[in-house]
């Protein structure tokens, strides 16, 4: 008996063993492994009331941009129609209690911005990080808060990037883009 039908005889014993030969589990296994990404969803439950959930973005799959690039990982969270919108917001700036028209992503670029949602949770996010704001089904409450406040944190300019997409669809569950 070889050293290599020895291995696979032990590993099938043990319940370790597997249609894939040795070698080639071996490559699988030095693959890297998907990432995960951070994101903060704004999403509107069955009674109209805003939430903040800390999400993931998990679906990559490892492709190439073109053939000459390394291998990175890509993840396609919403696609259709979309326009992208930079907007600078003085300091102290307060943009009031407000659901936005469309399903939109909000990263800022520059500066501290809050979010506070109907249920009373406020976030700050920094540069790099990532709000998915679907809570476009928002109803207004008793106080006529409506979807989300939003606004500048400290005495600086905020900048933001936002990708507001025409087709997208509000859930009334967090965490679904994945």
């Amino acid at each position: 008996m070889t050293f290599r039908s020895r291995a696979f005889l032990l590993l099938a014993l043990t319940g370790l063993a597997s249609a894939t030969p040795l070698h080639q589990a071996r490559a699988e296994t030095d693959q890297p492994q998907p990432p995960s990404v951070s994101y903060w969803d704004s999403w509107t439950d069955t009674h109209g009331v805003t939430h903040l959930t800390k999400c993931k973005l998990s679906n990559f799959s490892l492709s190439r941009l073109s053939p000459h690039t390394d291998p990175l990982w890509t993840n396609h969270a919403q696609k259709g129609m979309a326009r992208m919108v930079t907007s600078v917001q003085p300091a102290h700036w307060e943009g009031g209690w407000h659901a936005p028209e469309n399903v939109q992503w909000i990263i800022p670029l520059m500066g501290i911005w809050y979010v506070e949602t109907m249920d009373g949770t406020r976030v700050e996010l920094n540069p790099g990080d990532a709000l998915l704001s679907e809570d476009v089904k928002a109803i207004a409450d008793s106080k006529g808060h409506v979807g989300h406040l939003s606004g500048n944190v400290g005495d600086g300019p905020v900048a933001l990037m936002i990708t507001q997409f025409a087709s997208a669809h509000a859930r009334n569950k967090p965490c679904l883009t994945r």
